[in-house]
């Protein structure tokens, strides 16, 4: 496997594309302008000959197990372009984007194909889920772990409530709005088309999020109500979740994305789902 990166070409590219916006252009309208540059710059990632090998990105973490592989990514995935809290929605607008209608984003739980234009507050619209509650840790939307794209998707604003902070386990009433969901008082369940993305997105913001760099340290555990403890759970579920359902291509080209146009850094699980087992 190879892993590309956005050519320094293609970068300048879409920051000149970024500045061209006229000072005089309405909010509504820089908006709509990043957007499709951040769009352009991601499609022509695609097309660049690859620069990176994925033994050569990993090649710190080779051969390592348990809490030395867990270190070694952490040392890995660390390295990264940071986005600002309103600059996640222009890239979930890329990053979700249905591959069957260029001008939507699937919304993560309710697995609905929606306008990337209807984000917002309103109870139809979708807005920015953290499936890392930002709560388990209190990082709020600080740049850094409350404005990670590795665990931020478009989620039904009704949705995204009802979800809130809780933990994730399995069973519960369905959920409103989201199809083969379920939750109670203090779970959520995600359809299971989404479960192994839930799961890999947790243990990704495990790895980068160590307490090193001014946040806390974020870590897995079996419980749920973890409230505002930095820790999610249950582990044991979502361990069966990354087992269930592994990356397909929709995650795969999200964690593409992700390096190739915004944070330059990886989900080391998407590309090597051995290493949960590994670690946990």
């Amino acid at each position: 496997m190879r892993i590309s990166r956005l050519t320094p070409w293609a970068a300048c590219l879409a920051a000149a594309a970024l500045f061209a916006v006229p000072a005089a252009a309405s909010a509504g309208q820089q908006r709509t302008a990043e957007a499709a540059s951040a769009s352009a710059s991601a499609s022509a990632s695609v097309s660049v000959s690859a620069s990176v090998s994925a033994d050569d990105y990993y090649a710190a973490a080779a051969g390592k197990t348990g809490a030395a592989l867990k270190s070694a990514l952490h040392d890995i995935v660390k390295n990264q372009s940071k986005v600002t809290y309103d600059g996640v929605w222009n890239a979930l607008k890329v990053t979700d984007q249905d591959p069957a209608n260029p001008n939507n984003v699937i919304l993560v739980y309710s697995g609905r194909s929606q306008s990337k234009s209807t984000n917002g507050g309103g109870a139809n619209d979708w807005n920015r889920e953290h499936v890392w509650a930002k709560s388990h840790g209190d990082f709020g939307t600080a740049t850094g772990p409350g404005t990670d794209l590795h665990h931020l998707r478009p989620e039904d604003v009704t949705v995204n409530s009802t979800r809130g902070n809780k933990d994730f386990d399995n069973g519960g009433s369905p959920v409103g709005e989201a199809p083969g969901s379920l939750t109670d008082a203090d779970s959520f369940e995600p359809r299971d088309a989404v479960k192994g993305d839930v799961a890999r997105m947790l243990l990704y913001m495990a790895v980068r999020y160590d307490g090193g760099d001014g946040f806390a340290d974020l870590e897995m555990n079996d419980r749920v109500n973890n409230g505002t403890a930095p820790a999610h759970g249950r582990i044991s579920v979502l361990k069966q979740w990354h087992q269930m359902d592994p990356p397909d291509a929709f995650e795969q080209r999200r964690n593409q994305v992700i390096f190739d146009v915004y944070q330059h850094n990886r989900n080391p699980f998407i590309d090597h789902p051995e290493w949960v087992a590994s670690i946990w």
